[in-house]
């Protein structure tokens, strides 16, 4: 069972967080913190109760964007104690998503939130706190509600595409149309001729998805469709390729296989 606080400076919205996280049957307690402040004096009378005493937190839920300290403010400071709680960052934001995981966030859940979605983020500290609950995250009432009807997955839809998910609402991005992909922590952001999609992927995963659709590894960080490739650069050593506007590094350990493929590519 899991000590929760949540904290968001916006009264509604905190509220909805706190009623679905008292909704888990994994969650023993969960408190609401409207600042900053507030959360840091509640989190800082948990660190002196000690992870097992009667005021310890195990998670927090912890939005971005406040007044005064940011949510990664918070974080930083939370990082420098040597048993800080677990962090869950609930934002409206996808841009942090790379700061977020360097903090060592264990999920990065986007507003509105969806009980799935909060729910599967109650699975993953669960497991990372060694506590019950971690295999199986529980079927909430829309869960059960969607077992009655048959589900639609990305496969019935169409293999060429890729769904992409936004503050409650599910795209679907033609796998075409993507000219890369870069890696940020345990996502992957899909770049586009009209803007960028962060997906919950890891890029090795697209890596081997893809290969058969042309995409190639050139970095540790990017995947990059072959047919989009532009200009290939030798400058000083180094490799890189121009992708529509963005030049991308090519590491030495791809770069004589990139150059054989494209060569290949051009004379057919």
């Amino acid at each position: 069972m899991l000590r929760v606080l949540a904290v968001d400076d916006e009264k509604p919205l905190l509220e909805e967080l706190l009623y679905l996280l008292r909704s888990d049957p994994r969650v023993a307690s969960a408190e609401g913190a409207s600042d900053a402040t507030q959360a840091l004096r509640r989190v800082t009378r948990a660190l002196e109760s000690g992870p097992d005493g009667a005021d310890g937190i195990d998670v927090v839920f912890l939005d971005i964007h406040m007044a005064g300290l940011t949510g990664l403010d918070i974080a930083r400071l939370l990082a420098g104690f040597a048993r800080p709680p677990l962090i869950v960052f609930v934002t409206a934001h996808e841009g942090f998503a790379v700061q977020a995981f360097d903090l060592k966030a264990v999920d990065y859940v986007l507003k509105p939130v969806r009980p799935e979605r909060l729910a599967e983020a109650v699975r993953r500290a669960c497991a990372q706190l060694g506590r019950a609950g971690a295999e199986e995250a529980p079927p909430t009432a829309a869960a059960q509600q969607r077992r009655t009807r048959p589900e639609v997955t990305v496969a019935d839809r169409t293999a060429d595409q890729i769904a992409v998910e936004l503050g409650g609402v599910t795209r679907f991005v033609t796998i075409s149309d993507i000219a890369y992909v870069e890696a940020q922590g345990d996502y992957a952001r899909l770049h586009t001729d009209e803007g960028s999609h962060l997906v919950r992927i890891p890029l090795s995963t697209l890596e081997e998805r893809w290969a058969s659709r042309g995409f190639v590894r050139i970095h540790r960080r990017h995947l990059v469709a072959l047919g989009r490739i532009d200009e290939l650069r030798l400058d000083a050593g180094t490799t890189s390729v121009r992708v529509g506007s963005a030049e991308l590094q090519v590491s030495r350990r791809h770069a004589r296989a990139l150059r054989d493929l494209l060569m290949r590519q051009a004379t057919g």
